[in-house]
């Protein structure tokens, strides 16, 4: 592992408008690998790539905005970074965007949106959008949803199975109370 010679790489790539290495580059930055971290350096080259449509751009931009790192923190523009990467299948973007929806964060609080956009994401194998899907159909007020312990402990299942604690808990409290398991 070579961190200096990855962002050597990186750098003679992105600086011929290659997406993959200006993400890449960017999160070297974001992380302090191989470079002194940067946060306004990451924000840069990940601007450049997320214009060339880079999805994982547009996610990690987005989150850049949501947490206000390396720019002023900016719902709006982490929406409409989160729902362009979305809308290109990026499972990590609809999970993000679906947190947005439920909190009402730079969108109107929307809890069968967030709904929508959990499954997408939980549909491509996300286990924390599973996990939350999990938690919306175990509980009364799931917003967004009618309880169904069935439907919980599927994604609860589904989430447990990759390692998720709180999915894991969860289903434990299901097998514990006799709720969706035969």
């Amino acid at each position: 592992q070579d961190y200096g010679l990855a962002v050597k790489l990186y750098r003679k790539a992105a600086n011929q408008g290659h997406a993959d290495a200006q993400y890449s580059l960017a999160m070297m930055y974001e992380k302090g690998h191989g470079v002194s971290q940067d946060y306004g350096r990451a924000v840069e080259l990940l601007r450049k790539a997320a214009n060339q449509g880079h999805a994982g751009a547009q996610n990690n931009l987005a989150a850049m905005y949501a947490n206000g790192q390396g720019v002023p923190q900016d719902y709006g523009r982490s929406v409409e970074l989160y729902r362009k990467a979305a809308n290109q299948g990026h499972a990590d973007a609809q999970f993000n965007l679906a947190l947005m929806y439920k909190n009402g964060q730079g969108v109107s609080q929307d809890y069968g949106l967030a709904v929508e956009l959990y499954r997408k994401a939980a549909n491509q194998g996300h286990a924390r959008a599973q996990y939350n899907l999990g938690i919306r159909y175990h509980f009364r007020n799931g917003h967004g949803v009618s309880q169904d312990y069935e439907r919980a402990v599927e994604w609860y299942r589904r989430a447990a199975n990759q390692g998720d604690a709180g999915a894991q808990s969860n289903l434990g409290i299901m097998y514990a109370s006799g709720d969706g398991v035969l």
